[in-house]
């Protein structure tokens, strides 16, 4: 006889960047640092009590930021999923920065927490596991790697001769 799943499960992700604390947490909290490794459509009101949104309004997830504790702490209490079941718990997540491997470096810690164990749940949880994933990578590669911007070509030391488009 198969038992009903009742309880919650979590998720972590882990992300070691180079770059210290303070440009890790701009990235997690300033709006147009958010977009680019988060999508377009991500949107953060950054302060205690404020809202921070992944993906658009009809299909994203929102949250209300519960811990904003500048370079060190980042915590997400989710409102209710559209669409999916009741959920006796509350969808957390919390991003924890910590420099301990040297002040240019910094050890990115995502925990996630409170997800339904119930079988309804299980695309939702995957879903989020893997995009966490996927996000704190962008994340990592935007901040390691940002993209460097092209020398514009320079014009023609002498001047072109008749009947050819520079």
């Amino acid at each position: 006889m198969k038992t009903a799943r009742t309880g919650t499960r979590g998720y972590a992700c882990l992300a070691d960047i180079e770059a210290p604390p303070a440009r890790v947490w701009r990235a997690l909290t300033e709006p147009a640092l958010v977009r680019i490794w988060l999508g377009a459509e991500a949107w953060i009101d950054a302060r205690a009590g404020g809202q921070y949104r992944v993906g658009d309004r009809e299909r994203g997830r929102e949250a209300r930021i519960d811990v904003y504790d500048p370079n060190r702490r980042l915590r997400l209490i989710y409102f209710a999923e559209r669409g999916m079941p009741p959920c006796a718990s509350a969808i957390v997540d919390d991003f924890l920065l910590d420099s301990r491997d040297g002040p240019g470096r910094t050890s990115l810690r995502l925990l996630g927490s409170g997800i339904s164990e119930a079988a309804a749940w299980d695309a939702f949880y995957k879903r989020v596991r893997v995009g966490w994933g996927r996000g704190l990578a962008r994340l990592k590669v935007a901040l390691e790697k940002p993209p460097r911007m092209q020398p514009l070509p320079q014009p023609p030391a002498e001047p072109p001769l008749p009947g050819l488009d520079y």
